[in-house]
């Protein structure tokens, strides 16, 4: 997928959820920070009622905040294979979740951020993320 010259448009960030308090809020946040939140739902991705790569293709998100959601590992899977498609090779991925110590037990230790609680409006971990990846050029990559 080749990238257009986005210098004068906010970053566009992706942001992958089950939860639409959560999708919700981080949008939000994440417009007061000045970038431009697109959404999707894992299950939509997952039942291929929403293309990935066409999603990609329309949106050309600069990151992808993905949230790895209950059972784990199905899900971990499902989150690496994504990460596997030559479209998201480019793109950096902050992985969230609501339980770290229960992903790390079920698939190994994980930098991905825990969103305490599952709270909707705890998501400055996350942000503070986006921030470092975006700055570095590179996403929270896991193991």
């Amino acid at each position: 997928m080749a990238k257009q010259n986005h210098a004068k448009r906010a970053p566009v960030i992706a942001v992958i959820n089950s939860n639409d308090d959560l999708v919700r809020a981080l949008a939000n946040e994440l417009k007061q920070e000045r970038y431009t939140p697109v959404t999707a739902h894992v299950a939509d991705i997952k039942s291929g009622s929403e293309n990935f790569i066409e999603f990609l293709e329309r949106h050309e998100p600069e990151l992808i905040i993905y949230d790895v959601a209950i059972p784990y590992e199905d899900n971990w899977t499902f989150l690496n294979m994504l990460r596997a498609l030559p479209q998201c090779r480019d793109i950096p991925f902050v992985i969230t979740t609501v339980n770290k110590r229960v992903l790390d037990s079920r698939v190994g230790q994980t930098d991905a951020i825990e969103i305490v609680g599952g709270h909707a409006d705890d998501v400055e971990p996350t942000l503070e993320a986006v921030r470092r990846a975006l700055h570095a050029g590179s996403g929270t990559r896991i193991r």
